[in-house]
């Protein structure tokens, strides 16, 4: 690295773009844009120990949804989205903003229009075993006690990262 470099190429930390809107974590408590899915777990409506793992593939507009033991959704049949993929869209819009998750998904829905409406993939079905442990080791983090410590796992993650902080730290 030399002087030239921008600040926060020399930082370690990274830029956390922050959520476009606040989220409710009761239903879908897990949301990210991943692995060419947009992916997540959903809790069931019906069972409290139930979740479901749903994901939609990037390009193809793969729909996949199952439960947290492999059991697929009855809900999705063929290219519909269950309410399960529903309601995960609409956390991924409150979580990262419709253009951006459009962007991702690319797919291509008029002003005022759902993103579901513009999906014209089928069912395919994903691996949800990754998606749900990525999910239950950030739960993990939640249940550590407070401390300013780094944590050795979490050397690399953005911990508060604001563009002071990340000049500041070099």
């Amino acid at each position: 690295m030399s002087a030239d470099d921008p600040a926060w190429e020399q930082a370690s930390l990274a830029r956390v773009l922050p959520v476009v809107r606040p989220r409710k974590l009761a239903k879908v408590p897990f949301v990210e844009l991943a692995d060419g899915r947009l992916q997540g777990v959903v809790s069931s409506g019906s069972d409290i120990e139930r979740v479901y793992v749903s994901s939609v593939t990037a390009g193809a507009h793969g729909l996949s949804c199952s439960t947290n033991n492999n059991r697929p959704c009855g809900g999705l049949r063929g290219g519909r989205p269950c309410k399960h993929l529903a309601a995960l869209l609409d956390e991924a819009v409150l979580q990262y903003g419709r253009e951006r998750v459009a962007r991702y998904l690319r797919v291509e829905v008029e002003e005022g229009q759902e993103l579901a409406a513009g999906l014209r993939g089928a069912h395919e079905p994903a691996p949800a075993a990754v998606v749900f442990s990525r999910f239950l080791r950030h739960l993990s983090y939640l249940e550590l006690p407070d401390s300013t410590l780094p944590i050795p796992e979490l050397h690399w993650f953005p911990a508060a990262a604001t563009t002071a902080a990340a000049g500041a730290v070099r």
